[in-house]
């Protein structure tokens, strides 16, 4: 672990200050800033973790962590709440004790030992921000743990600034630090009951501490829901504390749930789907009034248009049962990502499998998921960046391997994504709310799709700009042979 030069990090810290001088903001200096601390600290990777509606999501990641961009993050785990919840407020411990999935996929990657600080915005908790190091019975110099301290505190700057910030629109919610949490000895007995608790559930601490859980336990990473006296229902969830006989919990009150926008849903998908059916309806009336009529070239003109549209309006079809339905786990086995890609190729329109570059290696570890979604997710990707790149210029189909997951990346050299897009580009009908972009048609609901898809197979998918202009939407699934491949 080497030190940046001091030199080096306070210019990197000019440069942030300076463009907040003169109005700018949002995502790219948030990048800026996770990439400073990393070299501050003597990291090999940082992220930054924003907390987003009932989970968080690294909105920008640097070094040995830059994998993780888009990467969900289960805030509410009860493991991870437990190392979250109580000491200073920069805390260290090693990866190994995350009981997430995410602490798998840091351990095989060589990181270690986690840093992290809690980032307060206002009076508001916004985020984490986080250093890994590559030895897990190491420790931070207290500089290392000043200067991470001191970088959260920049960051919830530029949150209070509010130029861009926060990445999500209706802002961060979830507090994992200060919400509901509790630590029972091997009797089930409480020995922890935090002030969220209390005021959650009424019972003061002085009630609490000492007396048997009151409410129902759940299995290890299940969920159970319990209807409090009060009438209030609550999402309970525990878990082993690692390296000890307790037992940590977390609970909230169970959320709302969000409006779903199903009016103007049903308006869209109801125009979108009119156009193709208008067509086929149009083209199957002109073949049958005027078949005589019509000469060889133009019957199989029409037949053609027919059949074309027909597609688009299973695409379509398949589009609307992917946005409203959920995953069949039964669906979620070990495939060969390469040989799906191809066969997903196979299946694109004609223009798009004549100008897609295509550059897969010959074989790689299998994936898990479910295959058979795997042609949506790479028609949508594929078909947003010939949206945004004339002419196709440079579409390019990618992949590769690492330790915990198997990837694919459609790059453009189009007209790129502004940083401050690169989440709200996920969001429902995003498109038809960005004047700009409406020329392009749709309804907004393709890069929706793909993460709604992506995730319910425990993957992540991230849009970042391309060097040199354009951009990259990776992919990334489970590899089949990892530890822990079926969870998020």
């Amino acid at each position: 672990m080497v030190d940046a030069p001091p030199a080096a990090v306070f210019a990197g810290l000019a440069g942030v200050a300076e463009a907040l001088n003169a109005g700018e903001g949002g995502v790219t200096l948030l990048q800026q800033s996770v990439e400073v601390a990393s070299a501050a600290t003597g990291a090999i990777g940082a992220v930054f973790i924003e907390y987003a509606h009932d989970t968080g999501r690294v909105v920008a990641a640097a070094g040995k962590l830059e994998w993780a961009l888009g990467r969900p993050v289960d805030l509410i785990h009860p493991s991870l709440r437990g190392l979250l919840q109580y000491g200073s407020r920069v805390r260290e411990f090693p990866s190994s004790l995350i009981g997430t999935p995410g602490g798998v996929q840091l351990d095989s990657r060589g990181l270690h030992r986690v840093m992290t600080a809690e980032v307060n915005a206002a009076g508001a908790s916004v985020g984490i921000l986080a250093v890994s190091y590559p030895d897990a019975d190491g420790s931070a110099e207290p500089e290392q743990r000043s200067a991470l301290s001191f970088l959260a505190s920049f960051i919830a700057l530029q949150y209070g600034l509010g130029r861009g910030l926060p990445v999500y629109r209706d802002g961060p919610a979830v507090d994992p630090i200060n919400g509901p949490f509790a630590l029972l000895d091997p009797g089930h007995r409480v020995i922890a009951w935090n002030p969220a608790a209390a005021r959650l559930t009424a019972r003061p601490p002085e009630t609490a501490l000492g007396k048997p859980w009151p409410f129902p336990l759940p299995d290890a990473d299940e969920t159970v829901e319990h209807q409090m006296a009060c009438g209030t229902w609550i999402e309970i969830r525990a878990q082993p504390v690692p390296g000890s006989t307790d037992l940590a919990v977390s609970f909230r009150a169970r959320p709302e749930e969000p409006p779903d926008g199903r009016d103007l849903f049903i308006a869209l998908t109801g125009h979108e789907l009119r156009t193709p059916i208008t067509v086929i309806r149009g083209y199957a009336d002109t073949l049958v009034d005027h078949w005589e009529s019509l000469d060889e070239g133009a019957r199989r003109e029409a037949i053609f248009v027919v059949g074309q549209r027909a597609r688009d309006l299973s695409r379509l079809v398949d589009r609307l049962l992917n946005a409203i339905g959920d995953v069949d786990l039964s669906t979620l086995l070990p495939f060969d990502l390469i040989e799906s890609l191809t066969t997903a190729v196979d299946e694109l329109n004609p223009v798009q499998r004549r100008l897609l570059k295509v550059d897969l290696p010959a074989t790689l570890p299998k994936t898990y998921g479910d295959r058979a979604s795997l042609a949506t997710v790479l028609a949508e990707l594929v078909t947003n960046a010939g949206k945004y790149s004339p002419n196709w210029v440079e579409v390019e189909l990618t992949a590769g391997a690492d330790p915990q997951s198997v990837w694919f990346r459609v790059s453009d050299r189009g007209i790129g994504i502004r940083p401050e897009h690169v989440e709200r580009a996920f969001e429902r009908f995003w498109q038809l709310e960005t004047g700009d972009q409406r020329k392009s048609g749709g309804v907004g609901l393709g890069l929706y799709l793909v993460r709604r898809i992506v995730e319910r197979q425990h993957g992540w998918v991230s849009l970042r700009p391309r060097r040199g202009g354009g951009t990259v939407a990776e992919v990334r699934l489970p590899r089949a042979d990892a530890e822990g491949h079926g969870e998020a």
